[in-house]
């Protein structure tokens, strides 16, 4: 009687063994599905506000928009003033940079030819170059800047922002 209950048993897991198995298989036969899925190469891009698609952008109500082929994903910041944050700010340490948010942050760091250090969190809201579309915070060691300091390193990120447009040839 011992050996059918051993017997019994040994062909339960080799029948759980064979299930498992085929499950894996199964999992890994699924992966083949996506092998002439092609990578859009404008995902990655940075889009300015008048080259931007009209009515691309969309505020992303659930978690599968961002998933979404169609690239309207996420908030779209220009990339001259992205670009042109990067120069003037170039002294100080980049601590972290998303250019899906428009935010980036910075270290402290002592611009050429000054005594105090300063960092600095920009964010870009808009794909417009516009100035509503920049806010610059800027912090000392000793706390807050005034505001000429962060309206003169405004300006000169807009500054640049209109340069590098310039430059690209798009009047």
């Amino acid at each position: 009687m011992e050996t059918v209950t051993d017997d019994l048993m040994y062909h339960a897991r080799k029948l759980r063994n064979v299930g498992l198995l085929f499950a894996a298989f199964c999992v890994l036969a699924s992966c083949g599905a996506f092998r002439n899925a092609k990578l859009d190469p404008k995902a990655f891009e940075v889009e300015s506000g008048r080259e931007s698609k009209a009515g691309s952008q969309t505020g992303g109500t659930s978690l599968f928009d961002a998933f979404r082929g169609d690239g309207s994903a996420g908030i779209k910041v220009n990339r001259f003033l992205w670009t042109a944050s990067l120069e003037v700010l170039d002294f100080l340490p980049v601590q972290s940079a998303d250019p899906f948010t428009g935010v980036i942050s910075t270290g402290f760091g002592r611009p050429p030819g000054g005594g105090r250090a300063y960092r600095a969190t920009v964010l870009i809201s808009d794909p417009a170059l516009d100035a509503r579309s920049l806010n610059v915070a800027l912090q000392s060691q000793s706390g807050p800047v005034s505001a000429e300091t962060q309206r003169a390193v405004e300006d000169a990120i807009l500054t640049r922002a209109r340069q590098l447009r310039q430059q690209a040839g798009r009047f």
